[in-house]
């Protein structure tokens, strides 16, 4: 905003900055080390344009908004630490100013971030609008204000004027910066040039630019005292000497309020600096608990779900009915709870901002493909008609494939679920025109047939937790956080969702994405093999299996002997090596490592094995079987040195595919 020129300014035909932001621009260029930092200056005269440009992505940071974060959660960006403080004064003819009282406050009209810092730090005051200082100090004088604010080097020129006094505040205005939402990388950057900066640096700044645009020059403190140069004008040097002796005096009050400020900034950055530490160590503590929390939960549903699925096997071909209800019942029980489980658990990694985006290969054709395997027998069970039109020019693109395949899983999971018999859901897929050059826009839109929801429902629908009371009356299960979720995965890969429902008559979920364009020769060359599935694993395989938790070791036995391997069981990760390195080499074609075991854990298992001097022992392929299912577990696990990563509770047919991949990948 080029409105105060104390801030910014800049001149129309050179281009050249002068005010705060062309102190932080030539400092920032040079204390970041190898990292360069290149600024693009635009220009706004318009606050509420330059929001929206911001969110629009149109620029990546605002110069100078005031500490407000509920302003900034409401518009969608994050605030950097304070980047320098404003000591303010009330000017005022009040004879008792009481700070923690209601007053209505003039302030000019186009001090943007004054406004936000003010309806944050003093929420009881009333603020209007004026056009300028001396509008605001009319305003005071026939009683339609009680005060106007202004940065303390400034009031001290209305302190004993027209009967107003100067009443410094206790709080200090808050100066950061603005980042859009999701730029965390360029946050950190930000941070990190003011945490570099000498704590006074912009303050002292500020103070000096502020004073400077208060004429403490001899020609403005001419033109501003003419009668004083008329009466000293036969006292020539005398005169002079007085007029610097003033300008001094002025110089020393700004510097001292340059000084104070600086403190301030300083005594603020300290505590925030001290506030993120505890931020970050609780967010270490929480990250260890979900880990925690989902690795003892998933190890019995492993054994639940096992065992379930082993029953299963053993129930087929046989007459019994009642004992394959009770089976079903006990699958879909589990599988829901399973649901619960990873829903709580990925609001709770999204909300602590642990949820990364995974960037992959994927084909939109293979998203449609996978919702319809999924959803398909269950949709015939129910007689409805699942339908589906794709129109697209780019079939392959680069995206965080499990993420987008959660939003829409979700969704037309509800879809189907609240579809009567005989009605449809219907998928549409098209690419709309995309501004960026190498990405496309994709809308999914999802309708159906269904029971609807209210418009009461409608502005909660993403809310945690929340569920139509029709559905909840009807018993059909469900946690409230799907749609939650959905919304969170959207929000995170930068795209919008849209709802549009009517009672009785169905709902529409329009998805709109920008994924990146990805080359068509990296899916031919993906699939010029064609993997071995399990149905085909060669029988005889040995698998040396690292479990410490006896029915989990028991499920993965029995569910790999059925698939023709054979097994041998270790409890813990020394057991493991001493074990290959006892045995000749190629006894075991491959390992499955558990990570939490006693004694030795399975990375650092991995990571010995991967040390022996026989290089066909060392080589082995190992495979994370684990309860750890985060995103970062699976990197942690191949970079530790494993092949590949399956999730707890098994699931038989990934768990064979990994398997046969791994085979292949010997076999080349």
């Amino acid at each position: 905003m080029n409105n105060d020129p104390a801030i910014f300014s800049m001149d129309e035909e050179t281009g050249k900055l002068t005010g705060m932001l062309s102190e932080y621009v030539s400092y920032a260029k040079d204390c970041l080390g190898n990292q360069t930092l290149e600024f693009d200056i635009q220009d706004y005269d318009d606050y509420e344009e330059m929001i929206q440009a911001l969110l629009n992505r149109e620029i990546d940071m605002i110069f100078n908004v005031g500490r407000n974060p509920f302003f900034a959660e409401e518009n969608g960006y994050a605030l950097t630490n304070t980047a320098w403080t404003y000591s303010m004064m009330a000017v005022t003819d009040e004879k008792k100013f009481d700070e923690n009282k209601a007053y209505t406050v003039a302030v000019p009209k186009e001090k943007y971030a004054f406004k936000q810092h003010l309806a944050f730090s003093y929420p009881e005051w009333k603020l209007v609008d004026c056009d300028s200082l001396d509008d605001a100090a009319d305003r005071v004088i026939h009683e339609k204000a009680d005060c106007f604010l202004m940065g303390a080097s400034q009031a001290l020129l209305y302190d004993g004027n027209r009967e107003f006094k100067s009443v410094p505040l206790t709080g200090t205005m808050e100066a950061c910066f603005a980042v859009r939402g999701g730029e965390a990388t360029l946050l950190s950057i930000l941070n990190k040039t003011l945490k570099a900066m000498p704590s006074d640096m912009l303050t002292s700044a500020l103070a000096i630019y502020d004073s400077t645009a208060d004429k403490v020059t001899f020609c403005d403190f001419v033109k501003d005292n003419l009668l004083v140069v008329f009466v000293t004008a036969g006292f020539t040097t005398l005169g002079i000497i007085g007029i610097i002796l003033v300008l001094l005096r002025r110089a020393r009050k700004a510097e001292d309020v340059a000084k104070l400020a600086a403190s301030n900034t300083q005594k603020l950055n300290d505590k925030l600096e001290t506030a993120l530490e505890k931020a970050e160590d609780a967010s270490l503590a929480k990250t260890r608990f979900l880990n925690n929390m989902s690795h003892d939960i998933r190890t019995p549903m492993n054994a639940i779900l096992g065992y379930a699925q082993l029953m299963g096997d053993e129930l087929k071909g046989k007459d019994l009915p009642e004992a394959s209800k009770y089976l079903q019942k006990l699958q879909q029980s589990g599988n829901l709870l399973l649901a619960i489980i990873n829903n709580v658990l990925d609001m709770a990694r999204i909300e602590s901002g642990r949820m990364e985006i995974d960037e992959n290969y994927g084909r939109i054709e293979d998203v449609r493909q996978t919702l319809f395997e999924i959803f398909d027998d269950e949709a015939k069970k129910k007689n409805i008609a699942l339908h589906s039109e794709i129109h697209v020019e780019h079939k392959h693109i680069l995206t965080d494939d499990t993420k987008v395949k959660e939003i829409f899983v979700n969704i037309l999971s509800n879809a189907i679920k609240y579809t009567p018999s005989g009605g449809s859901v219907m998928i549409n897929v098209d690419e709309l025109a995309c501004d960026e050059p190498g990405c496309m826009m994709v809308s999914t839109r999802i309708s159906d047939t269904g029971i609807g929801m209210s418009q009461d429902y409608l502005t909660k629908i993403f809310d945690a937790f929340t569920r139509e009371q029709n559905t909840t009356k009807s018993k059909i299960a469900g946690t409230g956080l799907g749609m939650s979720i959905v919304k969170k995965y959207v929000d995170l890969l930068g795209g919008t969702i849209h709802v549009e429902s009517e009672l009785g008559k169905g709902t529409t979920f329009t998805v709109t994405l920008k994924h990146r364009i990805a080359d068509e020769s990296y899916y031919v060359e993906k699939h010029a093999e064609t993997p071995v599935t399990g149905s085909t694993i060669p029988e005889g395989r040995n698998i040396l299996l690292a479990e410490d938790n006896d029915l989990n070791s028991e499920i993965a036995a029995a569910i790999l002997e059925r698939a023709g391997f054979h097994t041998e069981r270790v409890e813990d990760g020394i057991q493991c090596v001493n074990r290959i390195e006892k045995m000749p080499a190629r006894t075991y074609d491959m390992i499955l490592m558990d990570i939490q075991m006693p004694k030795m854990d399975g990375y650092k298992a991995t990571q010995a094995i991967r040390r022996l001097p026989d290089r066909d022992k060392a080589c082995i392929p190992i495979i994370a079987m684990t309860a750890n299912a985060f995103e970062e577990d699976k990197r942690e696990a191949l970079a530790a040195g494993m092949n590949g990563h399956i999730a707890k509770p098994i699931q038989v047919d990934k768990l064979l595919s990994t398997l046969s991949e791994v085979i292949r990948q010997q076999e080349k």
